[in-house]
């Protein structure tokens, strides 16, 4: 039970890590100990557990896939999203750079944990770390996409988003917001569900739900290859991407907008950043945001803390 509680826990931390443009839930499934078993998971979904579900042997079947890890970690993951996406939504209207803050705090502080990880920090590792680091920093400076709710948009949407969850320090909803879809499916159409208007946003969920699964069990596959056969190469390439995601979450910057029209209305997106800058301590505003600075650094701090303590307990 205890070790259910703390994964239902871990899950509830990812969820709201991939509520989050810029902020990976990978990354905190990464810190807390889980992520191989996670992936170890998902990749047990296969052709084997086809003909187990087929034959009725769900109970074979639920330990092949190690069932009550992944329940445990759904539904934190779900009480996540039905609890924060208004919550966030919200705090960026109002309070973005507070958020931003907030989140940073938590990035940074994951970042020597990863290091960790690493057994040695030459050739392969180093040059992914490199790569990596490039990739997530030029993310900040692409030009985002408009909204687009073709089913087959969406389905690619839910690909490419699950992927960059499941890959710490890329972040799904950094990519859904870079495709112009990050306010329609993960604000709109999450809150819409969580709000009993199913009808509205089934036609947005169902076919991002289905590119997400397709993506899913792909990337699971080739990410288990991965850490067996090059592990510090992937943990390097790893930590590359949680340090220049950075560079998209520091919260001293200024949004670009534009307004379009769609179905008749004038909207606005964001379609990219500016004037990165240090924080104006002389402003009253800026010590509450560091404030939720270190109240992510302390939060992160304690995850690990409690992940430490609930493997030694297991």
């Amino acid at each position: 039970m205890k070790e259910h509680l703390a994964n239902v826990l871990k899950g509830f931390a990812m969820g709201a890590a991939n509520v989050v443009p810029g902020v990976s839930g990978g990354t905190i499934a990464f810190i807390t100990g889980i992520y191989e078993r996670l992936i170890e998971a998902l990749k047990s979904f296969d052709l084997e557990a086809v003909k187990l579900a087929a034959g009725f042997k769900f109970k074979e079947l639920w330990k092949k896939v190690d069932g009550g890890f992944l329940a445990a970690l759904g539904g934190g993951v779900i009480l996540a999203f039905a609890s924060l996406a208004k919550i966030l939504k919200w705090g960026f209207s109002e309070y973005p750079v507070l958020i931003w803050a907030l989140f940073f705090g938590l990035i940074a502080a994951s970042i020597p944990s990863l290091a960790k990880v690493v057994t040695r920090w030459r050739g392969p590792a180093a040059i992914t770390f490199i790569i990596g680091l490039i990739i997530a920093v030029s993310m900040a400076f692409l030009e985002p996409a408009n909204p687009n709710d073709n089913v087959f948009y969406l389905g690619a949407c839910g690909v490419a988003a699950m992927c960059s969850m499941i890959i710490p320090g890329l972040s799904g909803s950094f990519v859904l917001l870079l495709m112009g879809n990050y306010e329609l499916i993960m604000l709109n159409a999450i809150s819409d569900f969580f709000d009993g208007e199913i009808g509205k946003a089934l036609p947005i969920l169902i076919p991002v739900g289905i590119g997400a699964v397709v993506g899913l069990l792909i990337l699971s596959r080739f990410l288990s290859w991965l850490f067996k056969t090059h592990h510090d190469a992937a943990v390097g390439a790893i930590t590359g991407f949680v340090v220049g995601s950075l560079v998209i979450i520091w919260p001293w910057k200024t949004k670009i907008t534009e307004t379009f029209i769609k179905d008749g209305e004038t909207k606005t997106k964001i379609v990219g950043f500016k004037d990165w800058r240090l924080p104006d301590l002389s402003s009253s505003s800026v010590w509450g945001e560091l404030l939720a600075l270190v109240v992510g650094v302390v939060l992160i701090l304690a995850v690990e803390r409690f992940a430490k303590k609930s493997q030694k307990g297991s």
